[in-house]
């Protein structure tokens, strides 16, 4: 049972591995300018001789760039699969979609960590930040615990492309707009306008910023430059429960969305390229 699930999920990690070797040269060229952002924005912390607004810039490219590149792999896997001409064999293989998409998702696990990583290698050479003292672990775990919340955004946006062959994976971007805007990735959710602020805490980033910015120690008063005080993995607890939940209700959530988008694409006969 279990080798009839992994198996056939692996092979959509490989299939994905291809695709993107296949057009590496594009990979290049947006790490490099992830890498250039990321760097324009931490500088502006290092600019104004505020340690602690560096590291809060630092953590938020480093986390944004990650969650972000999970929810791009996993919204676009349809927009992918149309320029490729491959969408409507993916959707009349013998395989189960929990089996297709589990793929694609770990797949943007595996891909955003690496990039994530050649982000933080490419910042090092523009900016030098000691981090010791901080719960770098702590970071580690609220990353993973957040990712299967992204994972569900990311389904839930990856029925745009099947529905709009045109125009499906630009409003992709724009959901991830907004989720930028709302998170508080760069600042405070206290500074967005009264109006705006309920709607980030309906976004998992938020939260992950929240228990990021605990674990590194930035919003400790007793935490200065070099020696950091990062809080327990114990102090987040509200923030992981709150994330795990979110991954709990939006996965099966997501699932569902993306199989009524695709019975009513293939009733209208929107898998074919052009729609």
């Amino acid at each position: 049972m279990i080798e009839r699930f992994v198996r056939p999920m692996w092979a959509f990690v490989f299939r994905d591995w291809h695709l993107t070797r296949r057009y590496f040269s594009w990979v290049v060229v947006f790490v490099f300018y992830a890498i250039v952002n990321s760097a324009t924005i931490a500088l502006i912390g290092k600019a104004q001789g505020d340690f602690r607004l560096t590291l809060t810039l630092l953590l938020g490219v480093l986390l944004w760039s990650f969650l972000s590149a999970m929810y791009n792999e996993i919204a676009n896997s349809i927009s992918y699969e149309r320029w490729e001409g491959t969408l409507e064999y993916t959707f009349m293989a013998p395989v189960s979609r929990l089996i297709h998409l589990s793929g694609v998702s770990l797949f943007a696990v595996i891909y955003s960590v690496l990039r994530t990583v050649v982000i933080l290698i490419g910042l090092v050479l523009f900016i030098q930040v000691s981090v010791s003292g901080a719960n770098l672990f702590g970071v580690l775990v609220v990353l993973l615990v957040a990712s299967l919340a992204f994972m569900g955004l990311g389904l839930m946006a990856a029925i745009l492309p099947v529905m709009s062959p045109e125009n499906g994976a630009q409003a992709t971007n724009i959901f991830q707009g907004v989720l930028l805007l709302v998170s508080g990735i760069y600042y405070p959710v206290e500074v967005l306008p009264s109006w705006v602020q309920p709607l980030a805490y309906l976004s998992p980033a938020t939260y992950a910023l929240e228990a990021s910015r605990k674990l590194m120690g930035i919003n400790n008063p007793d935490s200065a430059p070099g020696h950091l005080i990062g809080a327990p993995l114990s102090a987040v607890l509200p923030e992981l429960g709150i994330l795990l939940l979110m991954g709990v209700i939006l996965i099966p959530a997501g699932l569902w969305v993306f199989h009524q988008a695709e019975r009513w694409a293939k009733r209208t006969g929107k898998l074919k390229r052009t729609g």
